[in-house]
Parts: structure tokens; C-alpha cells; sequence
């Protein structure tokens, strides 16, 4: 053989080598695209939920702040409370608005994303490219669940600190501007009185009837042009300066018994936690651990009276409303995983969007209801509280058995 053609061949089998050695490498990173396949699909999935959910959060959160904060702003500068503090009082009440809202917000906003890759077929793509619906769930359910312990942070620490300092705010401001809790022509009911009200012009009220049950005896106080001031004694938030005061008393076992009293004037002292309760004693105002730690004082004293296991059960709905409220957002997540594969093929975000908001106000009256039988009728809490959330679970596990079958 010439050495011409020896020199061809060794040309010829180098260029195989180099061809070969090209599709191997082009091999090993389709390989390697493969495998990162599903974590891209997978960080897309979980942008969009985290973008939906960001977009319905500020939705109830406007929705909330609304009814709740702006209202009561309204009327505290409406009787010429200080700026600065209104404020300030709607910054401290930022946490329970949050808390309430992040739930919400997980279900409509993870209804509208799943429904809006059901719709346009996104969904089918992510099951083309071998993602099991198992693969799927995780970044719902691992959303969810960050969602829920960012919210249990809120509920459990912002919002003892947030209402502490509200109450300490408010007693400012009702101590400064003690009108503002007074309305013109209209019953004020504090603790065991309850006041009618006349005319009132800044801190003026033209006339004033207090009717108050106390220690077996009935008083009725009916007095003329009065005034309404801030107090200086620590625990009083504020007086009634009543002139041409009369005043009654009834014995209740003996009602021929009374007495009646006379006087130009008359100063009536209102303690602070006749409106915003005893600062010690709020359970709001504490975290899960305090909270647990009187729970079990409360428990070891086992005391038989009706009223102080009625404030044990109160105090146990606040412990379960701590963890209820925020990990309800986990249950919502199921829900709306299994709902937006079965019901949204067809405009997915819409019907997302319309199923979420009827559901959140089901869970929202279910909720109220619940706390209403402990407050009110005295039923267990635990049951009362975490009922709406086994409610969302059990039709999220029945909804997603149905997916799975199909």
C-alpha cells in the first residue's frame, strides 16, 4: 500500500474519532439536560405559585385592612385623636391582618395558577416531560407549608407583640381624647354597666343614665350636663364629672329596700380594663410557650367553678387559634391542588378564582361559628376551632383521590 493512502486512512478514521467524540459529548449533556429537566419545570411551578399567591395576598389583605383598620382610624381621627398615634395603632395592627390573610391567599392564589397551567396546558406538558403528579405536588405542598410557619412567626410573635403595644397605645389615646368611645344618642355597654348616652360635643354629654348591677345590689345613676376627662390615676383610663347627679340603689333580695342619693356633683371613674380587659391576662398578648405555661397552672389549680373552666376553655381556643389560623394555609394547598386538576380545564383562573373566594367565605363563617359555640355556648375548643381546617383536609384528600384514579 502507497503511503498516500496509508496517510488518507489515518485522516479518514481521525475524523470518525472526532465525529464519535462530538456525538458522545452531545450525548453526555442531553443527559445532563435531562436531569435538570425537572428542576427547572419544577422552579417555574413554584415562581408562579409564589407570584399568585403574592397577588391574592394583597388582595385580602386590602380587604381586611379595610373593614378592620380603616374603620376604626376613622373614628379615632374623626374625635381628634393624634395623628402620629393613629398611625401608629394601625402599624400594631398589621400582624393580625396578616396572619388572617395568608390562608386565604394560598388557596385563591394557588386555585389560579393550577388552573391557569390546567387551562393552557401547561400541566400536560409537565406530565410529557415524565413529572408524576406526586413531583407536581411537592412545590405545592412545600410552599404551603413555608407559608404556614412564616404565618405561625406572625401569629405566635408579631401579634402578641403588636396588640401590647396597641392596648398601651389605646390607653394613651382614650386617657388624651376619652370621647372617642362615646357616641351621641347610643347605650355603651362596660363591664357590668351599661350607659345611655345623650348629646355629645368633644368631651360635653348633655345627659347620661348608668344603669350597673354590682355585688347583689342595683344602682341607677341619672345626671345632667357632664364631662368626660382623662384620669391621672394609674388603672383608671377616665371620669365622668356628673352634675346634679341622682342616684338609686336597690337591694336585689330586698326590693322595697333602697336608697337614694342626691348630689351636685358626682365623679364616676372608669378603669382601663373595662375597655381593653386586664393587660395581664390577655391571652393574645402572650406567645405559645407563655400561653402553655399558664394553660397548666390554670389546669393544676382544678378548680370545679363554671367560670373559671369557661375561662380555661377560652384560653385553650387562643392556644389552637395560634396554630389553626396560620397551618391552615397546608390544608388549603391540598385543596386547591386536587380542585384545579379536576375543575380547571376550561378558564382555569377563573373558576379558580370564583371557587376560592366562595370557599374562603364558607371557612370564614365556619370559623366564626366555631369560636361563637366556645365563647358563647361553651363547647370543646379544640373541635370548634380545628374543624374548618379538617372540613378543607377531607375534601382536598377526596378530591385528590378522584385525580388519581383518572
Amino acid at each position: 500500500m502507497k503511503t498516500k493512502d496509508i496517510i488518507q486512512i489515518i485522516k479518514r478514521n481521525h475524523t470518525l474519532r472526532l465525529v464519535h467524540l462530538y456525538y458522545t459529548k452531545f450525548q453526555v449533556r442531553v443527559m445532563k439536560r435531562g436531569t435538570l429537566k425537572d428542576h427547572i419545570l419544577i422552579k417555574y411551578l413554584f415562581k408562579d405559585l409564589f407570584l399568585y399567591f403574592l397577588v391574592s395576598f394583597f388582595f385580602f389583605f386590602m380587604v381586611f385592612f379595610v373593614n378592620q383598620i380603616l374603620l376604626t382610624v376613622e373614628d379615632l381621627l374623626a374625635k381628634s385623636a393624634p395623628f402620629a398615634d393613629v398611625m401608629r395603632i394601625m402599624v400594631y395592627s398589621l400582624p393580625f391582618i396578616i396572619a388572617q390573610s395568608s390562608p386565604f391567599a394560598t388557596l385563591v392564589g394557588f386555585l389560579m395558577s393550577l388552573g391557569g397551567m390546567m387551562s393552557s396546558n401547561e400541566i400536560l406538558i409537565f406530565r410529557a416531560a415524565g413529572l408524576s403528579f406526586f413531583k407536581i405536588f411537592f412545590p405545592v405542598a412545600a410552599l404551603g407549608l413555608m407559608i404556614s410557619i412564616g404565618s405561625f412567626f406572625v401569629n405566635d410573635y408579631l401579634l402578641p407583640l403588636g396588640t401590647i403595644k396597641y392596648n398601651e397605645l389605646m390607653r394613651k389615646i382614650m386617657n388624651s381624647t376619652p370621647s372617642i368611645e362615646l357616641e351621641s344618642n347610643s347605650v355603651k355597654h362596660l363591664d357590668t354597666s351599661n350607659i345611655v348616652i345623650g348629646n355629645v360635643e368633644g368631651n360635653q354629654v348633655s345627659d347620661i343614665v348608668i344603669i350597673d348591677s354590682k355585688d347583689g345590689d342595683d344602682r341607677i345613676i341619672v345626671a345632667g350636663q357632664s364631662v368626660l376627662q382623662g384620669a391621672k390615676e394609674e388603672g383608671v383610663l377616665m371620669q365622668f364629672d356628673m352634675n346634679d347627679a341622682n342616684v338609686l340603689t336597690i337591694k336585689s333580695d330586698n326590693k322595697n329596700n333602697y336608697d337614694i342619693l342626691r348630689s351636685k356633683r358626682t365623679v364616676l371613674n372608669v378603669f382601663d380594663s373595662t375597655f381593653l380587659g386586664s393587660y395581664s391576662q390577655s391571652p393574645r398578648e402572650m406567645t405559645t410557650y407563655d400561653l402553655t405555661k399558664r394553660l397548666t397552672e390554670m389546669k393544676a389549680e382544678k378548680s370545679d367553678n363554671p367560670s373559671t373552666l369557661r375561662k380555661i376553655n377560652l384560653w385553650i381556643m387562643e392556644w389552637h387559634k395560634k396554630f389553626a389560623i396560620p397551618f391552615g394555609s397546608i390544608f388549603f394547598a391540598v385543596l386547591a391542588f386536587s380542585m384545579a386538576f379536576l375543575f380547571g380545564k376550561n378558564n382555569g383562573q377563573m373558576i379558580g378564582l370564583f371557587l376560592g373566594l366562595v370557599i374562603c367565605v364558607l371557612y370564614w363563617a365556619v370559623q366564626i361559628v366555631g369560636q361563637l359555640l366556645v365563647t358563647k355556648v361553651g363547647l370543646n375548643a379544640f373541635w370548634c376551632i380545628w374543624t374548618p381546617n379538617f372540613l378543607i383536609g377531607f375534601f382536598g384528600l377526596v378530591f385528590l383521590m378522584r385525580l388519581l384514579k383518572k
